[in-house]
């Protein structure tokens, strides 16, 4: 009989929360001591996997979104998500404003005008400045920003509803490798595979929380004239970690649902103001033609790795594309844990094509909005972005508003739809890691959230100390850079475990006669005993009921 501490619904587990908590500390310690030892070893880090493993992200991307299509398309893609005859628990819209919150919030808005900018001013494959360049931005902008992240995030939530509403396993990251390795997913592998998702989730949080409150800090130096510093950056941390944590004890339905539904009326709201005050036919007319760049480049720019390019090229895509890829693969326990918990109930198909279209559509008609209009007030010579840009990326917003009507009210605003992406982001993160340290409790218990919550604001504090100002955005990729590696490993794992899973499904067989993979050597499981009761039935749409151990 496996430990009772593997089991679902207990408080905690005391290997996978006691190692993380004492890896996190350890990390805020060192940061916090000798920050300047930190930023060292964090550069080095950065360098050394984006320099020469960046293919190996690129190539893992590619893959994730590959599956997913298949996923669609193929013969699984009618399989629902948890038992046969449920239904969702929560409308489209409600669905798509907590994943959407929860998913890329801070960071539109930190790059929604600066990345097209750096693109527009700094071409990677065009001169820079010109109408070519301002097309290819927006390109690699979509890139970045479109089908591969999402995929990312579709592959391990898919993984997480699928194991645990449909089959009853822990609503873990280990679940995903139980046709892989048995009831190995109850030992030290486990522990590794869910401690090595905490600490992604922890670092992918925080190096967003980091980013938002450098925007913050940005806005407020617009608006008031407020010191651009780290010590105000980490203030800011402190007050909007509070508010976060008062969300985090409010739970899932009330806290995130309510300031996700509050926080997309917001953004859209500063949305529409810019496409009415900025160049509003111009934005219409390129929000197609941006797609219409998007899917014809497509095959190119997701298998870019810059072979055939020379050393600027390649430092290009070294600090953007492997670092986002890296990012969203550090995010991805987080927020695939996340809309995994939101998406009980749905079919495999629907789960893809809504995790991957709907928040690529929105991101992409955000960046068009945003970025055109920065683009044009360039090209049109009506505000100078660049400069400010290339001085703080976190000024590119404030420096875009700055040149439309009502500049005061919209940095205001722009500021609150951050703070409530940072609260959001760090509610989310921490029910999350506490699910992951519970033993997959749906519901975890506040007391272990409120620690996450805090941590995780500890964490991009001390990412930000250890940047020291203007490197301060260094030290998050690296953060970023030195867990996506790693997690992409699993995740490549993971894809294999829902393959195996769903062909044994099919085929009929219990996950309990799922042969080990010979790589490992499987535990003994105690006979499966026939029940008394009628055999489990079988549908059109889903094949005999597995019977996992717990």
């Amino acid at each position: 009989m496996p430990n009772k501490t593997e089991k679902p619904g207990l408080d905690i587990h005391p290997i996978v929360f006691g190692v993380s908590a004492g890896l996190i500390i350890a990390f805020v310690a060192w940061g916090a001591i000798v920050p300047e030892n930190a930023a060292n070893v964090l550069g080095e880090i950065l360098g050394a996997i984006t320099g020469n493993l960046g293919w190996f992200m690129i190539g893992a991307v590619a893959l994730f979104l590959v599956f997913c299509l298949y996923l669609v398309i193929g013969p699984y893609a009618k399989v629902r998500l948890g038992p046969d005859g449920s239904r969702p628990d929560y409308s489209y819209g409600t669905w798509f404003a907590m994943l959407f919150s929860a998913g890329m919030g801070i960071g539109l808005l930190f790059w929604g005008v600066a990345e097209p900018i750096f693109h527009f001013a700094d071409a990677p494959r065009e001169a820079s400045e010109s109408m070519a360049a301002a097309q290819d931005a927006m390109t690699l902008t979509f890139h970045h920003w479109g089908l591969g992240p999402w995929a990312v995030y579709a592959v391990l939530g898919l993984s997480l509803a699928y194991f645990g509403f449909r089959h009853d396993l822990p609503l873990t990251v280990r679940s995903a490798l139980y046709p892989l390795i048995g009831d190995r997913i109850h030992g030290p592998i486990g522990n590794i595979v869910d401690i090595a998702a905490v600490l992604g989730t922890m670092i992918g949080v925080a190096v967003s929380l980091g980013l938002g409150v450098m925007q913050v800090n940005a806005g407020l130096g617009y608006a008031f004239g407020v010191e651009q510093s780290v010590t105000v950056q980490v203030i800011l941390i402190a007050v909007i970690t509070l508010a976060a944590t008062i969300s985090v004890v409010t739970g899932l339905d009330k806290g995130i649902r309510i300031l996700s539904q509050t926080n997309l009326l917001l953004a859209g709201a500063l949305l529409i103001f810019v496409a009415a005050a900025g160049p509003t036919l111009l934005l219409v007319s390129a929000y197609f033609e941006n797609l219409g760049g998007y899917v014809a480049n497509f095959v190119d720019v997701l298998f870019w790795s810059g072979a055939y390019a020379g050393e600027d090229t390649s430092a290009w895509l070294e600090g953007w594309t492997i670092f986002y890829w890296a990012w969203w693969i550090s995010w991805s326990p987080f927020v695939g844990m996340f809309i995994a918990r939101i998406s009980r109930g749905r079919t495999i198909r629907e789960f893809i094509m809504g995790v991957l279209l709907v928040p690529s559509l929105v991101s992409f008609l955000w960046f068009t909005v945003m970025g055109n209009t920065a683009i044009n007030a360039e090209l049109t010579g009506a505000i100078d972005i660049i400069g400010p840009a290339f001085e703080d990326s976190s000024f590119a917003m404030f420096a875009m508003l700055d040149g439309l009507p009502l500049a005061g009210i919209t940095t205001i605003v722009a500021m609150f739809v951050i703070v409530f992406f940072f609260v959001t982001s760090s509610d989310s993160g921490s029910f999350v890691i506490d699910m992951l340290t519970s033993g997959g409790n749906p519901d975890p218990p506040v007391a272990t959230r409120v620690f996450w919550a805090v941590s995780e604001g500890l964490v991009a504090a001390v990412l930000l100390i250890a940047g020291g100002g203007a490197a301060a955005l260094d030290a998050l990729q690296a953060g970023a850079v030195a867990t996506g590696l790693p997690f992409t490993v699993v995740l490549l794992f993971v894809v294999a475990g829902i393959i195996k899973g769903l062909r044994s499904e099919r085929d009929g067989i219990a996950m309990s006669d799922i042969p080990a993979e010979p790589f490992i050597t499987r535990e003994a499981s105690p006979p499966v005993t026939e029940p008394d009761a009628e055999e489990p039935s079988t549908t059109a749409g889903g094949p005999t009921e597995w019977d996992p151990p717990r």
